[in-house]
């Protein structure tokens, strides 16, 4: 925890009982500084997060993934002495090693942001349907691929306070994500992805998206860039 005293993770959650507590754990072993955005849980949630010691804040309804983590940033960029952000869901999908290295990369290049990509070496492993809809995106999106990122909706990102102090997310659900590739475009901030590993387990494909989320965001993704 000594080596990241001014990085915040910021953790969205939607009725994660069953794994966040251990999520969370682990992620305060390496980070002081994590909190975890309840968006209208109607489970154990809120109870699970407070045994972990991470910062707690309860939206009253469900708004969507995209406003929680707004309300995770705004409260991130409060605290003194916040200097890097990392976005990290809660389901266990995302693995505290690569949150490390993209917080590593920021701390040593020249760059805002650092984006993950699931698309680098053998892919087999992502389920299909969810490979040709994020494959899609990417390539559908216009700020994506002036931007050439392969994977606009990878929900770990890393960041620095210029583009905390300018991010400003209003799609509520999930194509907050696209919102931000644009953001990253048109604010111009310097954009680099770094290869993560996601861990697909049969609860968090379950708790993913759906096909019909799928087919939302990528109209929403045609409309924005055109």
């Amino acid at each position: 925890m000594a080596d990241w005293p001014d990085a915040w993770l910021i953790v969205p959650v939607f009725n994660e009982e069953r794994v966040v507590a251990d999520v969370v754990r682990d992620i305060c072993a390496t980070f002081a500084n994590v909190v975890c955005v309840d968006d209208g849980s109607c489970d154990g949630s809120s109870a699970a997060i407070r045994t972990t010691g991470a910062h707690l804040i309860r939206h009253p309804v469900n708004l969507g993934q995209g406003a929680a983590i707004q309300t995770g940033l705004e409260y991130a960029r409060m605290q003194p002495g916040a200097r890097y952000f990392v976005t990290f869901d809660a389901d266990g999908q995302h693995q505290l090693e690569d949150a490390i290295v993209l917080l590593e990369r920021l701390r040593a290049e020249a760059v805002d942001i650092v984006v993950g990509t699931r698309f680098h070496g053998d892919t087999t492993h992502i389920p299909w349907p969810r490979r040709v809809v994020l494959r899609a995106v990417a390539r559908l999106g216009s700020h994506s691929r002036r931007l050439g990122l392969t994977d606009a909706h990878n929900g770990l990102r890393a960041f620095n306070r210029t583009v905390a102090d300018r991010m400003d997310i209003t799609l509520s659900r999930m194509g907050h994500a696209s919102e931000i590739v644009e953001m990253i475009d048109l604010e111009g901030w310097r954009v680099v992805e770094e290869p993560v590993t996601i861990r697909y387990t049969d609860y968090s494909i379950a708790k993913g998206q759906s096909l019909v989320n799928g087919v939302n965001i990528l109209f929403e993704t045609m409309v924005r860039g055109r």
